[in-house]
């Protein structure tokens, strides 16, 4: 097996993991929520409202302010919905998992040992504003 093949094997093993399922039903569940769905479409529709009023050479400040107290009024509401909840712990777990494998990755092809590795804890897997891994 070739080490692309090995890849696209840690690849299934990724999705088989119960992280990975856990994100994937819970953003199944983000997608069928109908009335989460209602306030990320009026949450993009108000960055739009925004955006365009921003623009015009002479806007409106009170319609920015309004536009912007609503875009926080939504966005709030579209994190305090319990599906939402479930897929930001779900996804925060998933990407946790995802940077330490990058992590060990980067930290063979500097030449560590690949049994005795470990990943930074708070590492952001960007090697550009990093000291220096432990």
């Amino acid at each position: 097996m070739d080490i692309i093949e090995m890849t696209r094997a840690l690849g299934k093993a990724l999705q088989n993991d119960d992280r990975y399922i856990a994100y994937m039903l819970a953003k199944q569940a983000n997608d069928n929520d109908t009335e989460l769905q209602a306030m990320i479409d009026s949450f993009e529709g108000l960055r739009k409202d925004l955006n365009a009023e921003i623009s015009k050479p002479e806007y409106d400040s009170d319609k920015v302010k309004e536009i912007d107290t609503e875009i926080k009024r939504t966005y709030k509401a579209i994190m305090s919905n319990k599906n939402m909840l479930v897929f930001s712990a779900a996804q925060k777990s998933l990407e946790s998992l995802v940077t330490n494998m990058n992590q060990i990755i980067s930290l063979c092809a500097n030449g560590e040992d690949p049994d005795t590795c470990q990943p930074s804890e708070g590492c952001s897997g960007s090697c550009s504003t990093c000291g220096g891994c432990g």
